[in-house]
């Protein structure tokens, strides 16, 4: 549970300022897009906790592979990877392993009042 809360949590803040210090300035939100995990290994990625609308995408940078899960559709995805990283960049993008129904990703329960 502790993992899918920093999941949240870098959604939330922490891509912008890594977009920002990136070699572009490309934002996801402007793709309609949604970095979950960055530069991970493919083991990080087979929670079942994660969306089920979540693609996986590996591209190259230089000689280096590396394994991103994004949500969004694969035309966005492909969009703004080919815009950051170049024509040659993207390898193969495939589903993710997530189970839960997009919608309820993320949710928190309301918080009940206490009776006086």
């Amino acid at each position: 549970m502790n993992k899918l809360k920093e999941v949240v949590q870098r959604a939330q803040g922490k891509n912008m300022e890594e977009y920002k210090k990136g070699e572009k300035n490309i934002l996801p939100s402007n793709y309609g897009c949604d970095i979950l995990l960055e530069k991970t290994t493919l083991d990080a990625t087979k929670d079942s906790s994660f969306p089920n609308d979540a693609y996986l995408i590996w591209y190259a940078i230089g000689e280096e592979t590396f394994l991103d899960l994004v949500r969004g559709t694969k035309v966005r995805i492909f969009d703004m990877y080919y815009d950051k990283y170049g024509s040659k960049a993207i390898k193969k993008i495939d589903f993710g392993y997530g189970r839960t129904n997009p919608k309820l990703w993320g949710y928190k329960k309301p918080e009940k009042k206490k009776k006086k």
